[in-house]
């Protein structure tokens, strides 16, 4: 139907006008500005997640030295360190974070006196991150939880 008015017109040209591709290329590039920050966040939220991992990892290692250590009383475990942990065997001397690719080259777990786990320190600090590397007990113990 649209060719023959175009015959009725005596324009037989085939292919897209100006304005059509104007109008494609504005809806990609607005499609972009919406897509590129959302990526963004999902690849910074992914590499938070995987330092968390390796902090949760890192707890877990520190758990299985205190029971083997002593006796399984977190109560006077107090401060593990990533030393103690790689010589132990409980954890591989080159283990890093996947935000920076960095090797850890130090990491404390620290207990309360009543035996929790109070927080995880690790250096060097997550890429990007405005913390010390320090993680808490609530996030590290969440990351656990989602494991199991």
């Amino acid at each position: 139907m649209l060719s023959k008015a175009m015959k009725k017109m005596g324009k037989e040209e085939k292919g897209f006008t100006l304005i059509e591709l104007l109008a494609v290329i504005v809806i990609l590039a607005i499609i972009a500005v919406i897509a590129i920050p959302l990526i963004g966040n999902v690849i910074n939220k992914s590499k938070t997640n995987g330092d968390l991992n390796t902090a949760s990892q890192i707890y877990n290692a520190a758990r299985m030295y205190v029971i083997d250590n002593s006796n399984g009383d977190f109560k006077t475990a107090a401060t593990i360190d990533l030393a103690k942990l790689v010589d132990g065997g409980y954890l591989d001397q080159g283990i890093a974070l996947p935000s920076s690719k960095e090797k850890i080259t130090k990491a404390d777990v620290v207990f309360t006196s009543a035996g929790q786990l109070d927080s995880i320190t690790i250096t060097p600090r997550p890429e990007g991150s405005d913390t010390t590397g320090k993680y808490t007990a609530a996030q590290v113990l969440a990351v656990s939880k989602e494991a199991k």
